[in-house]
């Protein structure tokens, strides 16, 4: 059938299909969270998060065969580990700041948000810049032209590569 085609042609391959497999569970992503806030050891995880052992376990492998984590020996504790964020792990924070800043805006309770992320240096409370347009102004949904990206399949070269200029 066609939608079968259509799944099997491009989703898997979608870079946001892709992202959705890493950090698209609620437990995925209050994992990061726990590791932005400087939790390292599954006990911490498990105490923070409320999560199964098991339900837990799965998500640290994951993302250490995902390259998101390593798991390093506790020194201090045999057969211990803490789990401390790769580059790739790190590199998601800005992601995550604005899915938080979306729920703060959107989702947070009147009173406002549970945590602030400052600035160490100034104190100051991080703000999740604007996306701009080339003339400075703040882009908005319909300033945005979608091309194929250079790992296209063919199903996407067709679909958006054929699109007429922006008048």
């Amino acid at each position: 059938s066609a939608r079968h085609h259509l799944k099997r042609s491009f989703n898997k391959e979608c870079s946001i299909s892709r992202a959705m497999e890493v950090v698209g569970d609620r437990w995925s992503i209050l994992l990061l969270r726990e590791a932005y806030y400087g939790t390292r050891r599954f006990d911490e995880f498990q105490y923070y998060l409320g999560v199964a052992p098991n339900i837990l376990s799965a998500r640290l492998k994951k993302f250490v065969e995902l390259g998101m984590m390593t798991r390093l020996p506790l020194p201090e504790h045999g057969g211990r580990y803490e789990y401390v964020l790769t580059e790739k792990g790190r590199d998601f924070f800005p992601t995550y700041l604005a899915l938080k800043k979306w729920g703060d805006d959107w989702l947070a309770e009147p009173e406002g948000p549970q945590v602030v992320f400052r600035d160490r240096n100034s104190g100051r409370p991080i703000e999740y810049p604007t996306l701009m347009s080339r003339p400075g102004k703040p882009l908005e949904l319909e300033d945005i032209e979608i091309v194929p990206g250079s790992g296209a399949v063919p199903f996407n070269r067709k679909r958006f590569g054929s699109q007429p200029p922006a008048a």
